[in-house]
């Protein structure tokens, strides 16, 4: 049971009781919940520079239309996506991933299959206590650290540089259509 701070209880026969906000702040009225503002705590507009008058009174910031300019950015994001260096990213990353995947799963689908209808080929000692079972075991483990170091080199190689000028350019064109500001 959490302790109660100070706060009354209540009776606990399912009644509510009002919630007070504890920033001192007025619940936001219903025709005033669709416009952006800022009353969020961690704003700090005086240490921004936002929002400061001359006579050091504090001003509402005008918030800029989110809208618009997401629909801007989701045209850019479409544009690149349609682009033929996206596509050959994206062709480098399938040609890659989906015969590895298919020969993992293969591979693991295997040893399962094989423990489960063959466990006297898995019990079967290679050396000493060591049995199929333990080594292919083992070569489940191993074949995934390798995979994992084929897929980074794959990617090192192939297709980090490529994403990371798609990145650049998205964001110069993402930039470009919110008027600089990012």
């Amino acid at each position: 049971m959490q302790p109660s701070k100070g706060r009354p209880r209540g009776g606990g026969a399912g009644q509510e009781s009002r919630v007070e906000p504890l920033d001192g702040h007025d619940p936001v009225p219903a025709e005033e919940a669709g416009q952006l503002r800022y009353d969020d705590p961690w704003y700090d507009a005086l240490a921004s520079g936002w929002g400061e008058s001359s006579d050091g009174a504090q001003a509402q910031p005008v918030v800029p239309s989110a809208r618009r300019e997401g629909e801007a950015a989701a045209d850019v994001y479409l544009e690149v996506q349609r682009s033929a260096a996206f596509q050959e990213v994206r062709r480098r990353y399938r040609k890659f991933v989906v015969p590895a995947s298919v020969a993992f799963f293969t591979w693991y689908v295997g040893y399962v299959v094989t423990a489960t209808t063959a466990p006297e080929l898995m019990a079967r000692p290679v050396a000493g206590a060591v049995n199929v079972a333990m080594v292919a075991g083992l070569g489940q483990f191993l074949s995934t650290f390798l995979l994992t170091w084929a897929y980074a080199r794959h990617a090192r190689l192939r297709r980090d540089r490529a994403a990371l000028e798609l990145r650049w350019d998205t964001q110069e064109l993402t930039r470009g259509v919110s008027g600089g500001v990012s």
